[in-house]
Formats: C-alpha cells, sequence, structure tokens
C-alpha cells in the first residue's frame, strides 16, 4: 500500500490577520496493493525513459478519472516530471491539479512550492505557503475521535506534529523568505498577510514584524503601521523592531502628546535592548542607541533641552563606528542643543564631527557650524 501523508481541514476566515479556526484529521493519499491503480504505477515506475514515463502517468490519469486519489498521485508525479524537465510553469499547473484532489497535502505543497522557488514567482511561493501553513496550524485543532482516550489523542496528535515537523519548517522557513526578498513594499506586505494568519506563533515572528514594519513605514500608511505595530507588541511586548518603528513615528508626528509616547517606546526598548550587558552584540548597542536618540530629539521638541543632552550623548556612544546617519543625527542634536544653551565651544566641537559625515544631515550640520562660529567670533 502506497501512502502519501496530506491534511482534510474545514476553515473559517474572519479577518485577514484573524486566527484560523480550523478543525483537521490527516489524510494520506493512499493507493491499495494490489489494485489495477497499484500495478499500473508498478509499471510506470520500472520504465526508465523520462518521456515515455510522462506519457504513461498522462493515460493512467486518464484511466483512473473516477479515482481522485490516483489522479491527485498521477498528477503529481506528472508535476514532478516537468519540474525536472525545467517547464516550471506546467508544473505548477499539474501540480495545482493534484492539490484540486488532496488540497491539504503537505507533501503536495512543499513540492509546489519548490517549483515556484525555481520559477522564481513569490506570488505562488506564499500562496502555498499559506495553504501549508494553516495546515501545519490545523493539527493541534483536530478533534478528537469518538471513543478515543485524552491520552491516546495527544499522543495521536503529538506524532502528527513531528510527521508534519519538516514540512512545517520548510513552509515557514519559505515564507519568510519570499517576504525578506521582496522589494516591493505593498506586495510585501500582501505577503505578509497570507503569512501571518498562516504562522501564528512564528519563530520568525519578529523578523516578519520588523519587515511588514518597514514596508509600512515606506507606504507612508501610519495609520496601518501604528496599528500593526500595537498589535505586534500586544503579541511580544519585547518586540524591539516595534517599539522602536513607533517610538520614531512618534517623534515625528505633530499632535500633542506624541513626544511622550515617542519617550515611552523609545525608554522600554531601553530596557529590552540591555545594550550594556556583555554579551550585547552589535544589533541591540544600535536599538539602544537609536532609542536614546528618539528621547534626545522628543525632548528638543518638548523645549527640555537641557535633559536632551545626556540622551544624545548616550546615543552618540552607541551609534559611533556603527551607524552613521544615526551618529549624525544625534551629534546634529547636540549641536542644536548646546547652541541653544550658548555652550559654543560644545557645539562647535561635536558639528564639526557631523560634517565629516556625508548624508542628508551634512549640509544641516555645516550650516549649524557656520552659525555657531559666527556667534563665537562675535562674542570675542
Amino acid at each position: 500500500m502506497r501512502r502519501f501523508s496530506g491534511f482534510l481541514l474545514l476553515v473559517s476566515f474572519c479577518s485577514a490577520f484573524s486566527i484560523l479556526h480550523a478543525r483537521a484529521q490527516v489524510d494520506r493519499i493512499i493507493i491499495p496493493a494490489g489494485t489495477d491503480e497499484d500495478h499500473d504505477l508498478q509499471t510506470i515506475s520500472n520504465e526508465a525513459d523520462a518521456q515515455k514515463k510522462l506519457a504513461m502517468y498522462q493515460d493512467f490519469v486518464q484511466k483512473f478519472a473516477s479515482n481522485p486519489a490516483a489522479v491527485a498521485y498521477g498528477n503529481w508525479q506528472i508535476s514532478q516530471a516537468y519540474q525536472t524537465a525545467g517547464d516550471f510553469q506546467k508544473a505548477l499547473d499539474y501540480g495545482d491539479k493534484a492539490l484540486v484532489g488532496s488540497p491539504h497535502n503537505l507533501d503536495i505543497l512543499v513540492s509546489q512550492v519548490n517549483v515556484a522557488q525555481q520559477a522564481k514567482n513569490n506570488a505562488k511561493v506564499m500562496e502555498y505557503v499559506a495553504k501549508g501553513g494553516e495546515v501545519c496550524n490545523s493539527i493541534s485543532k483536530q478533534p478528537k475521535p469518538a471513543g478515543m482516550s485524552d491520552d491516546d489523542f495527544a499522543r495521536k496528535v503529538a506524532e502528527d506534529r513531528a510527521s508534519a515537523q519538516n514540512n512545517c519548517d520548510f513552509l515557514e522557513t519559505s515564507g519568510l523568505n519570499a517576504i525578506s526578498t521582496e522589494n516591493d513594499p505593498k506586495a510585501r506586505m500582501a505577503y505578509i498577510e497570507q503569512f501571518t494568519p498562516a504562522f501564528p506563533e512564528s519563530k520568525y515572528q519578529d523578523t516578519v514584524s520588523s519587515l511588514a514594519l518597514d514596508a509600512l513605514s515606506q507606504l507612508k500608511d501610519n495609520a496601518r503601521l501604528v496599528a500593526y505595530g500595537e498589535k505586534a507588541l500586544s503579541a511580544n511586548p519585547n518586540s524591539l523592531p516595534a517599539l522602536l518603528l513607533l517610538a520614531n513615528f512618534y517623534v515625528d508626528d505633530s499632535k500633542p502628546g506624541s513626544p511622550a509616547k515617542a519617550i515611552s517606546y523609545a525608554q522600554k526598548a531601553i530596557e529590552v535592548a540591555k545594550a550594556d550587558a556583555p554579551e550585547a552584540d552589535k544589533a541591540r548597542k544600535v536599538s539602544a542607541g537609536v532609542a536614546h536618540n528618539t528621547i534626545g530629539w522628543a525632548y528638543l521638541k518638548q523645549e527640555k533641552t537641557a535633559a536632551a543632552i545626556p540622551e544624545l550623548k548616550d546615543a552618540a556612544a552607541f551609534l559611533k563606528g556603527q551607524d552613521d546617519q544615526q551618529y549624525a543625527r544625534a551629534l546634529y542634536g547636540l549641536g542644536f542643543a548646546y547652541g541653544k544653551l550658548n555652550k559654543l565651544n560644545e557645539a562647535r566641537e561635536v558639528l564639526t564631527e557631523a560634517v565629516k559625515i556625508p548624508g542628508p544631515l551634512q549640509a544641516m550640520s555645516q550650516d549649524l557650524l557656520t552659525k555657531v562660529n559666527a556667534a563665537r567670533a562675535k562674542g570675542k
């Protein structure tokens, strides 16, 4: 008897980001030993010529058209034959036909992802990843068979999960790769909206959230950005990408109360980053530096100039040699704050450093340095 793993599930969708409510049972493509289908498959498997084997599978599908399992398996084999031949479109087409007969078969879905990756078709990759993720996510939600004890059912679910784990890991990783390599922010968000409900507890949750927030920032969709960031923090209150992006959004927002929100998010980010810990890596130090930078600029917006200086000094210390543009931003902020407090020597020192850094703040730093030097000259 030939067995091929798959799953049947009924799904109720509530919204693009909702949890999938699914009832699933493990399903397998079964070709019973000794049947005409089994005999024909053995004959086909003994054929060495690829073209003859392909024709035999096509005949097999026609011959056993009334047997959904046979049709699904036959179309899957035809798909793989076209994949081997390099005809990826036909491989996808026949794989889709196989999925009609076995729509929640993880093995076929994984096969389709492989073909779509070779075809460089990320949209199809995400289509199969999302379908497969629904299956993976539903395993633990399958109904307990009548008469089965709780212990036996728990073992069955554990076995089903273990059996599917490699496929589920592959699908999850493939989804992340498709999302991270997509440069169009609109398309990236569409992929994320497919991925998120299919893998609600993904081990890549923070990375996906960071990619989503970056995409929404590029799209300048502020309302959606804030909503997504707050949702990410509900799932993981220690998500550095969400904390930093929300802090950055609010420090640039003109509404009353926004600077205070920016400070709150940035302070939490500093706590999470633990940049002073011996094991802190570059990413954590940069995160802390960006957060201190945000607090410093928020204080400047609140006219709390003296309070801004230590924050901006901490930012510069973390960011020097790590992130030139954020470092330049900290130096410019320090130059502005020192100048406002008439500490012209200190302002000149940091601005002299700032003008050496190419980027959008270079000209502004030079202009401010010119004014500081003129003020110093006048004061002599």
